[in-house]
């Protein structure tokens, strides 16, 4: 681990009140926790006589020849008697003060044990971008002048007839730069030896090297214009206008805003300045997220088990785990909406957790509606200027709501009352890379523990792992729910409860689910993507003048290109994938393009094997159905809502805008459209094909399949219209076919459950995955077969594989892996992992995933 080395674990920040003051002895010291890849343990720094610094501030350090992001420890009144005080290096600056709690610090240290992670990359992950900033070496041009005689290279027409090849070339690039300035980093990239190149340069004067500082995120200034005398008669009749519009405003206005309204310049208020009217002052510009403005909201009334649900957590006092089990549209939202205002009103703060940013916008709509400024958004489809405020908001001690993404799990939220995690089942939760490979439902439960207040789970499919750590015995059905929707168990972890909310509002029915064998379509001469029924309910749509949506498991036109001459298949050059074809807009080039590395080249119009032009497209994408959807229903209006279509800021709430104020009669999309979209105008939900869903190599795919189908239907039929799902599929026997049909989820997880158990799956056994890729594809399979056979002498755990991964090369890395399977109860007492690490030479990358859930 990473903290083997240091003398103390956990690692804790000491207390804050021992602190540097510029007045005492010069000769203190601070021990540090450095942001740099490879080094371990803490490192001391003298404190400079004019700073300040706590434990838990961020710090920027020099660094060997860097200047790096660091975060202080602990202060020491004597350096490590083993250091020489004068080779003990100064601390540069203080980023930002700390504030790292106890519990907080703690739930940092578990993710990096838990997760065999350092310390500080967990810290990277936890801090908004650019608190940790890292300087970086860079080598400019040093610009001659005729005068200049010092350098007789600089002062020759042709410095670079002087030069080797490999230091024309790196000048050459400099020449070509109009600042003639670049990174060492870059420079080695582009230019084989390039060190040798920069070496001769600096030797002859041309060039020279500096050290650039990080470029870290600060508060946003700007100048702000008060008015601070009255408007009297010695003032030109233009300055007294510019007054009077700055009074009729309030007496205060952002400076580029009054020179916009009045159309003036900056040197008139400069003038006004001078002469005492108005004060000129830089102030700090929140950069938060703005959403649009909002009708206030009232509670809703509940039914009888939302009520149940909701007086059970508003009781709970202290740390317990509520599973909250709903059908779609049972109104979960409300009751997390009333769980929030009495803790808002007692100066509390809640944190709630989606699974995606396209969720945020109108999840983050009713709760702005509801509580109006106290309503926060934190996640990565943020600036990192946005990121930083709403991080530094959270830190002023004011009650609110913070809405995000995973990663919103670490939020620095004051008096934490209450954790949320919406649709708690969804894959999104876990982070494959980079790492730490943190689970946010695992961390909220970690920091529900420390912070000592509920962690709700949401959802309308819950995750197996959350339905058996909550019931420890077998459930009962959600319609017979005992207690009014409420049941205690007691686990091993503390309390949990299980709450049921079996109806949907208003007691609407939840829409019955028309299966369709395509298997038969074929057989009778449909050979459209779109069966007869899906056909004849997409015909009703626009003559009914109601809204539905469409799901296909995939984006782009088509899963691959094929050549139905030699059977030739298109792939990545990079990857052991097909290519899939995108039709970016009408008369451009068609495009096929990688899923995986991102890869794009032309289609071609010759088979590239046997120069035949009979190319065909094969699967149907989101554009290939929206196409499709085009020529057979002209009059039909559709909106694409995928990857593709939503990756411009903002976009997600555009498109669903404008779905919602019937701008659309249908929308075509991916996994974004299940994942807890409210759309009260859907009647009808199509799945084009549900089998794309079904044969995957993973154990998980029945139940990634069941809860995606479940919660797709569970759009329709949400308003007063009832609503109807078509499920277009080739295995109409497959159980997961049958627990959809019935919106069954106890049968399905009976069945599952069993199967898992049979072969010591999760969640009754626990995995461990090691993920090893390189661009040397022996290397890779050595060092693999190496590390199973230094782990295989372990008894605590069973060892499968080494095996290549499923799709075995991805942007040139060749990758295999080893999966650990062991007993649920705790983490096995496994090797050190840096020992681990050490059997891997320099150009195999390691990554260790704890409870992965995609092992593809």
């Amino acid at each position: 681990m990473y903290i083997n080395q240091v003398n103390f674990s956990p690692l804790v920040v000491a207390e804050p009140s021992e602190s540097y003051q510029s007045g005492a002895t010069l000769n203190r010291w601070v021990e540090v926790l450095v942001d740099c890849p490879g080094s371990t343990g803490l490192f001391t720094y003298r404190l400079p006589a004019q700073l300040e610094i706590k434990p838990g501030d961020i710090l920027s350090v020099p660094f060997g020849a860097q200047q790096l992001g660091a975060i202080a420890i602990r202060l020491l009144s004597q350096p490590n008697i083993d250091l020489p005080p004068e080779k003990i290096r100064e601390v540069e600056d203080i980023v930002s003060v700390g504030f790292f709690p106890s519990a907080y610090w703690e739930l940092l240290n578990r993710v990096a044990a838990y997760y065999y992670t350092p310390l500080i990359q967990v810290i990277r992950v936890a801090l908004p971008p650019g608190l940790l900033g890292r300087s970086q070496r860079r080598i400019r041009i040093i610009r001659g002048t005729g005068e200049d005689e010092s350098n007789y290279l600089l002062t020759s027409g042709n410095p670079s007839a002087f030069l080797t090849p490999t230091a024309r070339q790196i000048w050459e690039l400099l020449q070509g730069q109009p600042a003639g300035n670049y990174s060492f980093a870059y420079l080695q990239q582009k230019v084989k030896f390039a060190y040798r190149g920069i070496r001769e340069l600096l030797r002859f004067g041309l060039v020279e090297s500096y050290l650039e500082p990080p470029r870290l995120t600060r508060p946003k200034l700007q100048k702000a214009v008060t008015l601070i005398a009255t408007i009297d008669e010695e003032l030109t009749t233009r300055q007294r206008e510019i007054l009077e519009v700055l009074r009729r405003r309030g007496g205060e206005l952002w400076q580029n805003e009054l020179l916009v309204i009045c159309n003036a310049s900056s040197s008139i208020l400069k003038t006004l300045a001078q002469k005492g009217y108005i004060v000129i002052e830089e102030r700090e510009v929140l950069r938060t997220e703005q959403g649009p403005q909002l009708v206030g909201d009232g509670a809703k009334s509940l039914t009888a088990a939302q009520a149940s649900a909701l007086e059970t957590i508003q009781t709970l006092d202290g740390f317990a785990e509520v599973l909250l089990h709903g059908v779609t549209g049972s109104g979960k939202t409300e009751v997390y909406l009333q769980a929030i205002a009495p803790l808002l009103n007692q100066g509390k703060s809640a944190l709630v957790l989606v699974p995606e940013i396209g969720l945020t916008p109108q999840l983050t709509d009713r709760f702005r509606a509801r509580f109006g400024n106290k309503v926060s958004v934190y996640h990565s489809a943020l600036s990192d200027g946005e990121r930083y405020d709403t991080w530094r908001q959270m830190l002023i001690g004011e009650p609110q709501v913070v809405i995000g993404t995973r990663s919103a799990v670490f939020a620095p939220l004051p008096k934490l009352s209450l954790i949320i995690l919406d649709e708690e089942h969804d894959s999104s939760f876990k982070q494959d890379s980079p790492i730490p490979t943190y689970h946010a439902r695992s961390v909220a439960q970690w920091r529900a523990e420390l912070e000592n207040c509920p962690l709700v789970l949401g959802s309308a499919t819950p995750s197996l792992e959350s339905w058996v750590s909550v019931r420890t015995s077998p459930p009962s059905p959600l319609s017979a729910s005992r207690e009014g929707g409420q049941e205690r168990n007691l686990n091993s972890a503390g309390r949990s409860y299980y709450l049921s909310l079996p109806e949907r509002i208003n007691s609407r029915p939840l829409p019955p689910v028309e299966i369709v064998d395509m298997r038969q379509e074929l057989q009778q001469g449909n050979r459209s993507i779109f069966s007869r029924s899906l056909q004849a309910a997409l015909q009703q749509l626009q003559e009914r003048k109601q809204q539905g949506i469409l799901f296909i498991h995939r984006r782009g036109h088509s899963t691959f290109v094929s050549c139905r001459s030699c059977g030739y298949v298109l792939e990545c050059p990079h990857c052991d994938v097909s290519l899939a074809y995108h039709h970016t807009e009408e008369k451009a080039p068609e495009l096929l393009r990688c899923h995986y590395c991102n890869y794009a080249r032309s289609h071609p119009k010759f088979c590239p094997d046997c120069s035949s032009p009979y190319l065909k497209f094969f699967g149907s994408g989101t554009q290939r159905v929206t196409q499709e959807l085009a020529r057979q229903f002209p009059n039909l209006r559709l909106i694409r809502f995928d990857s593709d279509t939503t990756r411009n800021k903002g976009s997600h709430r555009t498109l669903l805008t404008q779905f919602a104020n019937g701008e659309a009669d249908l929308l075509v999309g991916t996994q974004m459209l299940t994942k807890g979209l409210d759309l009260p105008q859907v009647t009808l939900v199509g799945v084009v094909a549900a089998d794309g869903l079904l044969n995957l190599s993973d154990y998980r795919a029945s139940e990634r399949a069941f809860q995606t189908l479940t919660q797709v239907a569970g759009r329709a039929g949400r308003g007063d219209d009832p609503g109807r799902v078509i499920v277009q599929t080739y295995t109409t026997e497959h159980q997961v076919i049958a627990a959809v049909r019935s919106h069954d989820y106890l049968s399905f997880s009976e069945a599952e459950l069993e199967q898992r158990q049979a072969l010591n799956y999760p969640p009754y056994g626990r995995l461990i995955l090691l993920r090893l890729s390189s661009l040397d594809a022996i290397q890779v399979q050595n060092t693999a077969q190496i590390i199973a056979t230094a782990l295989s002498t372990e008894e605590e755990f069973e060892i499968l594989g080494p095996a290549p991964a499923s799709i075995l090369r991805v942007a040139n890395r060749y990758r295999w892996q080893i999966l650990i399977k062991f007993a649920p109860d705790a983490l096995p007492k496994l090797p050190d992992w840096e020992e681990v690490r050490s059997l891997c030479p320099p150009s195999v990358s390691l990554t260790i995933d704890v409870d992965p859930l995609n092992i593809m």
